[in-house]
């Protein structure tokens, strides 16, 4: 059994005495793990940074094994998000939620694409916060938590849009809101990709994008705690403003 593929490195940890496991996204085999004998040294380490693009093969004697990885390098990314808070914070999350949520070689092609350009952005702190919100909003539709934000839940209206529904993730007017006000979320316009995308709004958007991140699919994945490194990047994005 053997595939060829490029994708971005989420993970590698040590394995035995030289080599490591690593854990790939790829836009046709999906969440992959592999062994790349000889990861420990000199010459491979280094590849092997989180966020890393690779060109891997893939090969293993059966289908369900761990298998082995060759990999060579295509882009590392590891410079800039060490010389930027905020860039390593950011990708570190991405990771993490793809590590998180991802079921192991289902392809998700559209999200890889969507990954693979948001990492490629960053470094662009102009830019990315945004961008990285508008992938979260991608991550909840793949993962069967999208949200409705084209017209109110409760009157239809297309207008007036100011609130998310905790439960169903369907938008809400401020008319239809009535005495429910105070326990629906926000929805700014920058999550429908309206109005001047502020940080402050992007930091709004963050908060209810995380609301269905925790309650909804992490609840859904067995009541699993969300990752730590999302709160640190909002916290560093917000630190910011």
């Amino acid at each position: 059994m053997e595939w060829r593929d490029q994708g971005i490195l989420l993970s590698s940890r040590k394995h035995a005495e030289a080599s490591v496991i690593i854990e790939v996204f790829t836009p046709d085999q999906g969440r992959h793990m592999g062994i790349v004998r000889g990861g420990t040294s000199r010459k491979i380490a280094p590849i092997l940074q989180p966020g890393a693009q690779l060109d891997l093969a893939w090969r293993a004697r059966l289908e369900d094994h761990i298998g082995s990885f060759m990999v060579e390098p295509v882009r590392s990314r590891a410079a800039i998000a060490m010389g930027d808070r905020l860039a390593l914070a950011g990708l570190n999350t991405v990771t993490a939620l793809l590590r998180f949520c991802l079921p192991e070689r289902a392809p998700h092609r559209a999200l890889y694409a969507r990954t693979e350009a948001l990492l490629d952005l960053l470094g662009q702190g102009d830019i990315w916060p945004l961008a990285y919100l508008q992938w979260e909003m991608m991550l909840l539709e793949e993962m069967g938590h999208g949200l409705d934000l084209s017209n109110c839940a409760v009157t239809g209206d297309s207008e007036g849009l100011a609130y998310v529904s905790p439960r169903s993730g369907r938008a809400v007017s401020a008319r239809g809101a009535g005495d429910w006000v105070a326990r629906l979320l926000p929805l700014p316009d920058v999550l429908r990709g309206l109005g001047e995308a502020t940080d402050a709004e992007i930091l709004l958007g963050l908060k209810t994008t995380g609301y269905f991140l925790e309650t909804h699919l992490a609840q859904n994945l067995g009541d699993k705690p969300l990752p730590e490194a999302r709160a640190r990047f909002v916290e560093a994005f917000s630190r910011g403003i």
